[in-house]
């Protein structure tokens, strides 16, 4: 049966991949799921060495690939899931493409995103894995209430699903998150923390985007002596004393700009000690490493440079707005949809701090809810602007342009941007690929 399948499988990747309509990175896996529901358990027993998976809001895809060049560049040959599909027909899929026709594998390790939502069914299949285990779980935050509900909701699966883990599994956790430090408590399996330890890393204020700051043991409020961003700090609960873990001492490593891209980096760099990596070749694979799609990739349009972040949930728009501001930025295209893998509601944007724009950034607004988002910066901004005004987007105080149709929005945003400036592109999930498509002609990954 298994034959026949994985044959079915790598035709539709196939024409996927002639026609041009995506990555192929779902389909197969989507097939072979409903012909035979334990595909995935069957497949990944076949990797040599070990298995990695990457779980959280933010920082899945980074990370993922983060991961990929260190071991690579210890010489290990490893499966990802790089069209970033990280539902379980996405896994499926990544495996099937690299599988042969008896369904045998070559890699000496797969490391794969899986949605936070689906993490615990991904473990469910994998249960009885004889391989060397390792589930990274980055961080919980606000991220399309409307399929996953609040962060309480995530932790209470994963907690349940991590209870089934043995001795041999091992637990790589953010120590700054409060509700993903608890789930090491709650597991048999080896724990290894990481956090950040900068107190130059501090918030001045307390954002809006801030999800938990209850102890997930009690319930009682915790007293922070910082906090990095969101809910993610140095804390701790005077009522239960229950602590902050400890997290193990990286430095001296290249990290991609964002605060956030620190704890990327060091979640990588930990499951690569657990995988006996060395150091320099964790520092090399560091300092070649390419942003992955979306996430602060570069393009050259006309002469002109465009970086792309994804940005899809309070806190990841926030860490973006951070990033572009601190690098001087002047002007924003600001993509916002709607579609599934978004979310439909995005009543989320009202936790956005935009107001920390400067005036004098010139911003081009578009997307399926593009209205949604102009009305939200008109609450910290001056004035907004039509595409059929007549006024120079860039004079003061009238520095916002809504534009509905994306081609134009790009075209108006490249235009408007001196030679040797950079255009910082902040879109949802789905509005990156249409962006993407836009930019690169195609949208493969």
């Amino acid at each position: 049966m298994i034959i026949p399948l994985i044959i079915i499988a790598k035709i539709v990747s196939f024409v996927s991949r002639v026609f041009n309509i995506g990555m192929g990175g779902t389909w197969p896996g989507e097939i072979a799921l409903r012909l035979k529901p334990d595909i995935l358990s069957i497949l990944i027993h076949n990797i040599k060495e070990g298995v990695i998976f990457i779980s959280g809001t933010n920082g899945k895809t980074t990370t993922t690939h983060l991961l990929k060049a260190i071991l690579e560049k210890d010489g290990k040959k490893v499966i990802i899931n790089k069209s970033g599909a990280n539902l379980v027909n996405g896994v499926v899929s990544a495996l099937l493409t690299e599988c042969d026709f008896f369904g045998k594998l070559k890699a000496d390790y797969a490391v794969f995103e899986v949605d936070e939502n689906l993490l615990p069914e991904v473990l469910k299949s994998v249960k009885f894995l004889k391989l060397k285990m390792i589930i990274v779980l980055l961080n919980l935050f606000r991220d399309q209430l409307d399929r996953y509900g609040e962060v309480d909701v995530i932790a209470q699966k994963w907690t349940k699903a991590l209870q089934s883990l043995d001795s041999g599994a091992t637990l790589i956790l953010n120590s700054d998150d409060p509700q993903i430090a608890y789930l090491g408590i709650k597991s048999r399996a080896k724990v290894r923390s990481f956090g950040l330890s900068d107190n130059k890393d501090f918030v001045i204020k307390k954002e809006h985007a801030t999800d938990s700051t209850y102890c997930p043991k009690c319930g009682h409020g915790l007293s922070y002596d910082g906090i990095f961003f969101s809910h993610l700090g140095i804390w701790k609960c005077f009522n239960c004393s229950f602590i902050r873990p400890k997290p193990e001492i990286i430095s001296n490593l290249p990290i991609l700009s964002g605060k956030y891209n620190k704890y990327n980096t060091f979640a990588a760099v930990l499951a690569a000690r657990e995988c006996n990596v060395d150091a320099e070749k964790i520092k090399s694979a560091l300092k070649e490493f390419k942003p992955a799609f979306g996430r602060q990739e570069e393009f050259t349009i006309q002469g002109k440079k465009i970086k792309v972040l994804l940005s899809k949930n309070p806190v990841g728009f926030n860490e973006s707005l951070k990033t572009v501001i601190n690098g001087g930025a002047r002007n924003l295209l600001i993509i916002l949809n709607d579609r599934i893998p978004d979310g439909r509601d995005v009543s989320w944007i009202w936790d956005v701090d935009f107001e920390m724009i400067p005036e004098s950034v010139s911003m081009v607004v578009s997307g399926d809810r593009v209205y949604d988002m102009a009305l939200r910066i008109k609450y910290s901004k001056s004035q907004i602007l039509n595409p059929k005004s007549q006024i120079n987007p860039k004079s003061a105080n009238q520095n916002i342009l809504i534009e509905p149709n994306l081609k134009k929005a790009l075209e108006i945003a490249i235009k408007g941007i001196d030679f040797g400036d950079m255009l910082y592109i902040l879109p949802t999930y789905s509005a990156m690929l249409d962006v993407r498509q836009l930019l690169t002609g195609s949208r493969r990954l």
